[in-house]
C-alpha cells in the first residue's frame, strides 16, 4: 500500500526519494508511532518533504491517497465539540437583511466584552448571544451585515474581525502557466540595459571590423544586455482570495520568470506594519513594513494583489484588522507605499463590473489615485503602461 503512496507523491511533483521513503518504512517497522492516521502523517511528512513549500502539496496527495482510510485507525471517532454543531441555518429574507442592526467597529468591541463576562452557556439561532446561526454579530453560520466571527467557517464574508489563527498557503511558484499571454503582457515592463564587463559576442561590430581589417577576423565583445528593471509585489492572501488562487499563481509565476529583480511580500486584505514571506511561519517569521519601506530603492516598480475585499475599518480604522489591533490604519501604510515608490498599480482579480458595489474597492481606488487594474490581459498591459510611464 505505501508503495502506490509513494508514487502519488511523485505524481504530486514532490521529490521524496526511495531512501527517505524506506527511512518511513524502517520507523514503521520499529513502530516508533502508535497506530494512528494522525501520527502517520507527521511521520512521513517528517521523512519524506525536505521543504516546507511542498506541505501543501503534500497535504493534498495524502487526502487524496487516504481518502475514506480514517475509520480504520480509529474505530471510536471523534464527536466534535456540541458548539461547533450547526444544528439550525435560518433562511433571511433580503428585507430582513437590511434591518439587522450595524453596532459600528468600536461598540461592537464593547458589546463582544460585555457579553463574554454575561454569557454562560451555548446559544444557536439567536439574536443576542455569542451562538450559531442566528442573527447575532457574534458567532459563527449566522447573518448580520457586520460580525466578530467566533469558531467555525466564514459564509457571509461580512465579518470585521475573526477570533481565530488562520493560515494560508503560500502561491505555487511552479505552477504551469495555462496561458504565455500572461507574460507577454509583463514582458512590456522590461527594460534592458547593457552593464557590467564585455561578457557576449557583438555580433554586428565584429562584422563591421571584420570588414574593414581586409577580412581578418577583428571580434568585439559587449557587455550582456540584463534586465534592470526592480520589482516589488505584494500579494493579498486568505479570506475572499482563496476564490482567486488559480489566476493569482499564475501570474506569480509568470513574474518569477519574467522579472529577475522581484521581491514578493503577503499581506491579509490590507497592508499595516509587518509582513510576511512563508504563510506557514507568519506568526513567527515577519518583517516590519518600516523596514520594506527603506530597503528597496525609489525607482522600484510596486505592484500590490488583492480584490480590495474587506470591511472599510480595515482599511480606515486603527485597531481594523480582521486578526489582530493594528496600531495604525491601513490607508496610512497604503499611502506610505504610494509615496516611497511613486510607481504603483493594483492588480485586481475581482471582474470590474463588481468593483461599484464594493465599498472598500471604491476606498482602495481613490488610496491608488485610481490605478487599480484588473487581472485581466487587457487589464496588465494597461498596468504594465501605467508602470513604464
Amino acid at each position: 500500500m505505501l508503495i502506490d503512496f509513494f508514487f502519488t507523491l511523485k505524481d504530486a511533483k514532490i521529490p521524496v526519494s526511495i531512501k527517505e521513503f524506506l527511512t518511513l518504512l524502517e520507523a514503521m517497522q520499529k513502530q516508533v508511532i502508535p497506530h494512528s492516521l494522525d501520527e502517520f502523517y507527521y511521520l512521513a511528512r517528517l521523512t519524506l518533504v525536505k521543504d516546507e513549500a511542498h506541505f501543501d502539496k503534500f497535504d493534498r496527495a495524502f487526502g487524496q491517497y487516504f481518502k475514506g482510510i480514517a475509520a480504520a485507525f480509529d474505530e471510536q471517532g471523534s464527536v466534535p465539540l456540541d458548539w461547533l454543531v450547526q444544528r439550525m441555518k435560518r433562511e433571511l429574507t433580503p428585507e430582513q437583511i437590511a434591518a439587522l442592526e450595524k453596532f459600528g467597529y468600536d461598540q461592537l468591541m464593547d458589546r463582544l466584552r460585555e457579553l463574554l463576562k454575561e454569557q454562560k452557556e451555548r446559544h444557536e439561532g439567536g439574536g443576542k448571544w455569542i451562538g450559531t446561526g442566528g442573527t447575532s454579530p457574534f458567532g459563527h453560520g449566522g447573518t448580520n451585515p457586520e460580525g466578530i466571527r467566533i469558531g467555525g467557517k466564514g459564509g457571509n464574508r461580512t465579518a470585521v474581525k475573526v477570533w481565530e489563527a488562520r493560515s494560508y498557503k503560500d502561491y505555487d511558484g511552479e505552477r504551469e502557466i495555462g496561458t504565455r499571454n500572461i507574460k507577454v503582457a509583463l514582458r512590456r515592463l522590461r527594460k534592458f540595459a547593457r552593464l557590467g564587463a564585455a561578457e557576449e559576442l557583438a555580433l554586428d561590430a565584429t562584422i563591421r571590423a571584420t570588414a574593414s581589417n581586409a577580412g581578418y577576423l577583428d571580434i568585439k565583445m559587449q557587455p550582456e544586455r540584463k534586465n534592470n528593471i526592480k520589482v516589488l509585489m505584494l500579494f493579498d492572501v486568505g479570506g475572499t482570495m482563496d476564490d482567486h488562487i488559480e489566476r493569482t499563481e499564475e501570474l506569480f509565476s509568470a513574474a518569477r520568470s519574467e522579472f529577475k529583480n522581484m521581491e514578493f511580500y503577503y499581506f491579509h486584505n490590507c497592508v499595516y506594519d509587518y509582513l510576511w514571506k512563508h504563510n506557514r511561519r507568519r506568526h513567527a517569521e515577519r518583517f516590519p513594513t518600516w523596514d520594506i519601506l527603506r530597503k528597496y530603492p525609489p525607482d522600484t516598480k510596486l505592484i500590490f494583489v488583492g480584490d480590495a475585499t474587506m470591511s472599510p475599518y480595515e482599511i480606515l480604522a486603527p485597531g481594523g484588522s480582521v486578526e489582530y489591533n493594528n496600531p495604525e490604519a491601513g490607508s496610512a501604510w497604503l499611502a506610505r507605499f504610494t509615496s516611497a515608490f511613486p510607481k504603483f498599480a493594483w492588480l485586481n482579480p475581482e471582474p470590474e463590473g463588481l468593483w461599484q458595489y464594493r465599498q472598500s474597492v471604491s476606498i482602495i481606488r481613490q488610496l491608488m489615485n485610481h490605478r487599480m487594474f484588473p487581472l485581466t490581459m487587457d487589464g496588465l498591459e494597461r498596468a504594465m503602461r501605467t508602470l513604464s510611464k
